[in-house]
């Protein structure tokens, strides 16, 4: 009876595991909406051969990131209506925000996943359908907060090649140089015109792409991350501040809040950097109108002398980047919007010019059917 009963259950647990295996090998991409409509909300200056920074505010979503060509079709469709506007030429210079590469993590998953309510929810479905991969980052996981630098770090190897086809097939197809965001990857590097992950801790990194669709120089990694990401996210305090030669100047990439520190705009000086792209995020739903935490800063704050000033999370934004030290042409910050499970997404685009930002006139506007301050933005200054 033993003996049987040791069979059966050999076979229960043979059927089990072949019918998880199946059960995770199995992908169904789901038909999803999607809004392609973009809206002009910022047009500073007058076109000229001298080119322009072009900031794309995309308004996205987990379904969004279900395959790379559906990705590929809501950019290029956002691009295209700019072409149609007049504002892509051979010395444009795109700028899409932080971690809009980083939601490549989501590609080709189970509908599970895509329809969870909560991220935490979408992490365990992540977790549990791709088990090998869990298990492989699992012992490779660097960072305090492991199940967070396990979650990124699963698909990190596909999430690179995606990113560098998505984006650099953008800049390629559209002739523009791109700077393509943000995207956390461990240890990346460019090695003979390919993005390549490698081992070790998980940094936050830029690439820019110029117009044959390749990378230009090294990625650029983040060298201080937001509070709230630190303990799994490393610091490039020590990493170089990367500036490129492109048709419309030399430009250099802050990510975030990289954008607030003065040091860095002394260190782009001596560079002789012209343009700076920020690819920026601001998580929280209105968090944008709430006070800004300099306690969450305190390396920053301490020798920013704002007194007993008061600043809104968008006031701390627009007065700490593009500082009037820098000696720099112009700028640009440009954020993420949209909604991803029940984390929510705040930050207005502007641009910068000698000093002074220039922004969306009203937050209100929408297309027609959007709720108010939702909607996809481009904001364009010729240079």
């Amino acid at each position: 009876m033993r003996k049987v009963l040791g069979t059966l259950t050999t076979v229960v647990l043979a059927i089990l595991l072949v019918s998880y295996a199946l059960w995770t090998n199995k992908r169904h991409v789901g038909h999803y909406l999607t809004d392609l409509r973009i809206q002009l909300v910022v047009n500073d200056g007058q076109p000229s051969e001298r080119g322009n920074l072009l900031g794309i505010q995309p308004e996205l979503f987990p379904s969004d990131y279900s395959s790379v060509k559906r990705l590929h079709r809501k950019l290029a469709a956002y691009l295209e209506q700019a072409r149609e506007s007049g504002l892509i030429n051979d010395k444009t210079i795109v700028v899409l925000p932080e971690h809009v590469g980083t939601w490549l993590l989501a590609v080709n998953e189970k509908s599970q996943f895509y329809q969870a309510t909560t991220i935490e929810e979408a992490m365990n479905w992540l977790s549990f359908s791709n088990p090998l991969l869990f298990v492989d980052a699992l012992f490779h996981a660097r960072g305090e907060s492991w199940l967070d630098d396990v979650h990124l770090r699963m698909k990190s190897r596909s999430m690179a090649q995606d990113y560098q086809n998505v984006f650099g097939g953008l800049a390629k197809e559209f002739g523009v140089t791109l700077v393509a965001g943000s995207i956390v990857l461990p240890n990346p590097k460019v090695q003979d015109g390919e993005l390549l992950i490698g081992t070790g801790a998980l940094y936050n990194s830029s690439v820019v792409f110029g117009p044959d669709g390749l990378p230009m120089g090294q990625p650029q990694r983040q060298l201080f991350p937001n509070w709230y990401q630190r303990g799994y996210i490393r610091a490039g305090k020590k990493a170089a501040l990367n500036v490129v030669e492109t048709p419309a100047g030399r430009l250099a990439t802050l990510i975030g809040s990289d954008s607030w520190y003065p040091d860095n705009y002394t260190r782009l000086n001596e560079s002789g950097a012209d343009l700076i792209a920020v690819p920026a995020f601001v998580a929280g739903t209105g968090s944008w109108s709430q006070p800004w935490r300099d306690d969450k800063h305190q390396a920053l704050a301490a020798h920013l002398q704002l007194g007993s000033q008061h600043l809104s999370e968008g006031e701390a934004w627009r007065r700490l980047t593009l500082a009037p030290i820098s000696s720099t042409k112009a700028g640009i910050s440009v954020f993420m919007r949209g909604q991803f499970w029940d984390q929510g997404s705040a930050g207005h685009s502007f641009a910068s010019r000698g000093g002074q930002s220039i922004a969306e006139q009203s937050v209100s506007a929408t297309p027609k059917g959007a709720k108010p301050g939702h909607g996809a933005r481009l904001i364009n200054l010729w240079l």
